[in-house]
């Protein structure tokens, strides 16, 4: 028997029970450490960091906030599962023994993004929201309590799970009549990670406009990774594959396609 789990009241999918099998999964794999490999090539490029202070909302098992943290940012970390938080402060502390940040650069909130606009309020000059979205019953809504986070000229780090790459991945395995029946999500129910809301960029594009905020600049994650017939084992053929998607991880149409899209978005500043 699998073990099975349930949703919020607000229709949410949280991870407690899970992190062994999300670290597993998503980053004890090759799909893991491209998408990290991924960040660690874009970030830089599509956001101004200045050491500034971020809120890293959903932070999962912790890499971003590390990633961010090593750079000289103070992070707020808001997780809203225990073992997910668990698990990322014991790794963060693992990285602050061997001299990877200050212990104080990290702090954490066990909260889930619609308690942020009482808990971590800010204005905050950087948010990142990396595959959260997804896993929420409203992600519209979610997107509106971004945008008031944010404080006037910040940058939101938006990644989301991309439904148009998801139905092409079920095409592509034979998943014939669940495509043409666009009955793409999961249930959230048991330990499967397929999530419960998968948006399209045309969805993001328009919850964007809606609360005023300016798309900067997009990429996708794994454009080419998940549709390979044969994952590559020789190391030249993983860097060969890598190469390939940050060559054309911005270019039409190959972005489009991303299991992961991955947005800057900004908010213009105050009228004074």
């Amino acid at each position: 028997m699998h073990p099975t789990y349930e949703l919020t009241d607000a229709g949410d999918r949280y991870f407690d029970g899970l992190a062994d099998k999300f670290s597993r999964s998503l980053y004890q794999a090759p799909r893991g450490e491209l998408r990290l490999a991924m960040l660690d090539y874009l970030l830089p490029q599509m956001l101004h960091l200045k050491a500034q202070a971020v809120l890293d909302v959903g932070g999962g098992l912790g890499q971003l906030s590390g990633w961010l943290a090593a750079r000289g940012h103070a992070v707020t970390m808001a997780e809203p599962s225990q073992d997910m938080l668990a698990h990322a402060k014991a790794w963060h502390a693992e990285q602050v023994a061997a001299g990877g940040w200050q212990a104080e650069q990290l702090s954490y909130l066990e909260a889930p993004l619609q308690t942020l606009q009482h808990q971590a309020p800010g204005p905050w000059p950087l948010i990142t929201c990396h595959a959260v979205l997804e896993w929420l019953g409203n992600p519209e809504q979610a997107l509106h309590t971004l945008a008031t986070l944010l404080a006037p000229g910040g940058q939101l780090s938006l990644m989301v799970f991309n439904r148009d790459a998801l139905r092409f991945s079920n095409v592509v395995k034979g998943n014939y009549q669940k495509a043409l029946s666009d009955q793409l999500e999961g249930k959230g129910k048991r330990q499967r990670l397929t999530p419960i809301s998968p948006v399209t960029h045309d969805e993001i594009c328009q919850w964007v406009s809606d609360n005023g905020l300016r798309i900067e600049s997009v990429a996708g994650i794994r454009i080419f990774q998940d549709y390979v017939r044969q994952p590559p084992e020789k190391m030249s053929d993983q860097e060969a594959l890598l190469a390939l998607e940050k060559q054309y991880c911005q270019l039409d149409p190959h972005w489009r396609l991303g299991r992961y899209l991955l947005y800057t978005v900004t908010k213009p500043e105050a009228n004074v």
